[in-house]
């Protein structure tokens, strides 16, 4: 039994006010109380700030997700022998280039769908109108895919798209002190540790530096098989183009950090500006484009963050050689089939 399941909000509102962080079963047990209706708005947006003021702890990040994952709808998906399933979903609030999780999603299931991988492609819509919902949904994905589709959409496509107002009902409780508050909060960063199709694998990119020790903690200390922790040295929230990324590596509960750089795999640098998109109209453009293998630095940038995708789901041992595997997955029009084939079967 968890010894903090009765303390009260307000204990754990006193700990923050005084500049202390929640232990893991604090948190859960105050997130359990959030989730679950027992708060009132004025603590929730308390609770919230206090936290954001001066960022979640791993353990704060840890015990809040274990809250979050017993309130899912998940994806009845049973993943057979061999099979692996990673996820794309980044925490947003970055300098927007165009929706790169989403066309790394789809080409790291065309070129790791033979060999066991699946990609449960957790996602939201955005504030900038052009998040991966909004991508997906111009791209002819059927966003109302119920849960039991969306699991033919990975034994069929190898892909699906969890929309995550669609799994998360519990957060309607947070809905309206967020809005209030207008800046970026802990569930940020809760959202992709909360896949609802439990997916232990993971490309997970991150808006600030400082996000990223503590989130690779958090995913070792909730069994994640490997992931990738990422963030742009340029303030992307990808695997980068234009500079290093910084990288914290998760597997066997062992946080390693390291950069990386594009260029040493043959990826010529890009900047900000060679990566950016002004509407939902460029945006979908550049999708269809990079999966209809356009060269260029968009494509390059793509193929860059499916060969993470695929180095964190097992599919490949190191980047040249995932980038290797996203690039033919491109070229050959797997990629391209891989989407057409997730449109007709979400809708189905």
């Amino acid at each position: 039994m968890n010894p903090d399941a009765n303390s009260t909000p307000a204990e754990a509102l006193s700990l923050l006010l005084a500049g202390q962080s929640l232990t893991e079963s604090q948190a859960d047990a105050v997130f359990e109380q959030l989730l679950s209706g027992s708060l009132d708005d004025a603590q929730i947006g308390a609770l919230l700030a206090l936290i954001q003021t001066r960022g979640a702890t791993a353990r704060e990040l840890t015990g809040a997700a274990r809250a979050m994952r017993r309130h899912v709808d998940p994806v009845p998906f049973m993943p057979g022998e061999g099979v692996r399933l990673v996820d794309t979903c980044g925490t947003g609030g970055a300098p927007k280039a165009f929706n790169v999780s989403t066309a790394a999603a789809i080409i790291a299931a065309a070129a790791g769908y033979p060999e066991g991988l699946r990609v449960a492609k957790h996602g939201n819509r955005s504030r900038t109108g052009r998040g991966s919902a909004e991508i997906l949904g111009r791209l002819g994905v059927n966003l109302d895919a119920s849960p039991d589709a969306q699991a033919r959409c990975l034994e069929e496509a190898g892909v699906c798209f969890c929309f995550a107002m669609r799994h998360h009902p519990a957060m309607r409780h947070a809905a309206g002190p967020r809005r209030s508050l207008g800046f970026p909060t802990i569930f940020n960063l809760l959202g992709p540790l909360t896949n609802p199709a439990g997916a232990d694998r993971q490309l997970l990119g991150v808006y600030d530096r400082s996000c990223v020790r503590p989130m690779a903690e958090a995913l070792a200390a909730l069994g994640s098989t490997r992931a990738l922790v990422v963030h742009g040295t340029d303030g992307l929230d990808e695997m980068t183009t234009t500079g290093a990324t910084v990288v914290a590596e998760v597997e066997g509960g062992v946080v390693v950090e390291s950069e990386v750089s594009a260029e040493d795999y043959g990826i010529p640098r890009a900047s900000l500006a060679d990566l950016q998109v002004q509407d939902l109209d460029e945006a979908e453009a550049v999708i269809r484009a990079v999966l209809a293998a356009e060269p260029g630095p968009r494509l390059d940038l793509a193929l860059w963050n499916a060969a993470g995708t695929l180095l964190a789901g097992g599919a490949a041992e190191t980047l040249a050689e995932a980038l290797d595997l996203a690039r033919d997955a491109v070229e050959s029009g797997a990629a391209e089939k891989t989407l057409e084939t997730l449109v007709r079967v979400s809708s189905s």
